[in-house]
């Protein structure tokens, strides 16, 4: 199964999907057909469509919608450390404009 792996709890509440090694999942852009290599270009995708930082610290960048709505997005400032959770989190509160690919 492309989609397996197995839902864990980590210590701090949150739930994540652990998927095995060999499956290499990206963020596609999908009006550009543009593959996000870096938090800098994920960034600049995201102001495009009306969000700005909200709050960072040395481990977290966040994000809010200019428009006053109370969505958020939370991504690793390391983009080594950008997993499926948070590429299905960009995708479910900006739909039709991006997309996970397999790799």
């Amino acid at each position: 199964m492309a989609a397996g792996g197995v839902w864990v709890f980590r210590k701090d509440g949150v739930m994540e999907l652990e998927r095995e090694a060999s499956s290499r999942k990206a963020l596609v852009y999908v009006p550009a057909n543009e593959t996000m290599r870096s938090l800098r270009a994920l960034e600049r995708r995201l102001a495009s469509l009306g969000w700005e930082r909200y709050y960072e610290d040395r481990a977290v960048v966040q994000l809010h919608r200019r428009d006053g709505s109370l969505d958020l997005i939370s991504l690793p400032r390391d983009f080594a450390r950008f997993r499926s959770v948070h590429m299905y989190d960009v995708i479910v509160k900006n739909r039709g404009h991006f997309k996970v690919v397999d790799l």
